[in-house]
């Protein structure tokens, strides 16, 4: 495996970034998860766009031009061959001291991994999750914004450790008002007749690419998409439910708390959505190579 870091490019024994950056120290540093499907990859535009807005909301600047971000992270693919996978583009906010002060960081770092992932085994999929509601809530969106894809996901690994030993496959995370936001690592959408509603981005939810993909099918489909605030009452009384999310893709929904959603099985909406993702996610795309 080939790892870039600031211009450079290394095996993965011989990849180091400093014990003093504050990426590590503090979390202090922005990312993206990004997919490749056939040697293309997916939603590219709005992957970057989103690390740019991330690094300008906490006043980290990306220390290279949007062209060459790009290229370099082209180039981790090419060099992996890594044409269906997932890559990690990362920018921190650079070696420092011990100390908070991020002007002590006279220089961000950047790194890119292509690499391959799998969250849940394919049966998951066919058979459809079961998730829980989880004890930690989601971080107050007044503290930490939800627009912001930090290195600061101790929330949601928190989350994630209520689910050991377990036999779900995600978390549910409430809000501190009691409200539906979102999974330990994916957005989530419930269904209603022709409606398709998922939790509004101010509860603390990212405003997730693939979520975005999603509703845009489903509004294409005919239905009616919103934004809004629910509760556990709607999520055990929906018809349909699934989550998305750029690693997980999306996936059926069909037990929550132990209750079953709709049937119990795979809805057809939400199977008609998959489908529809699958054929976008393999038409389109921006090449790796050209």
């Amino acid at each position: 495996m080939q790892i870039y870091i600031d211009g450079s490019f290394y095996s993965e024994d011989d990849a180091k970034i400093s014990v003093f950056d504050h990426g590590l120290l503090y979390g202090d540093g922005v990312f993206e998860g990004i997919r490749t499907y056939g040697g293309r990859v997916f939603e590219l535009d709005p992957h970057v766009d989103r690390l740019y807005a991330s690094a300008q909301a906490i006043a980290l600047e990306i220390p290279l031009p949007r062209e060459e971000l790009v290229e370099a992270m082209m180039e981790t693919i090419r060099r992996n061959d890594a044409m269906d996978g997932y890559i990690r583009l990362v920018v921190t906010r650079g070696k420092g001291d011990l100390g908070l002060n991020p002007k002590k960081c006279p220089r961000p770092t950047v790194f890119c991994i292509a690499d391959g992932i799998t969250l849940y085994p394919a049966e998951v999929y066919e058979k459809g999750f079961k998730i829980r509601t989880l004890a930690t809530r989601r971080n107050n969106p007044q503290t930490i914004s939800p627009a912001i894809k930090s290195l600061n996901y101790l929330n949601n690994v928190l989350g994630a450790l209520e689910l050991r030993d377990t036999e779900v496959n995600e978390g549910l995370f409430l809000t501190t008002e009691g409200y539906v936001c979102e999974c330990t690592a994916d957005n989530f959408f419930l269904v209603r007749g022709r409606r398709l509603m998922t939790p509004h981005p101010g509860l603390g939810a990212l405003g997730g690419i693939t979520r975005g993909v999603a509703m845009r099918m489903a509004a294409a489909m005919g239905m009616d998409v919103e934004e809004g605030f629910y509760t556990l009452y709607d999520v055990y009384n929906s018809d349909e439910a699934f989550l998305t999310g750029t690693a997980a893709e999306i996936g059926p929904v069909v037990e929550v708390d132990k209750r079953p959603i709709g049937a119990g099985v795979p809805g057809p909406v939400t199977k008609e959505i998959i489908a529809r993702f699958r054929e976008y996610a393999e038409s389109t795309g921006t090449p790796v190579n050209g």
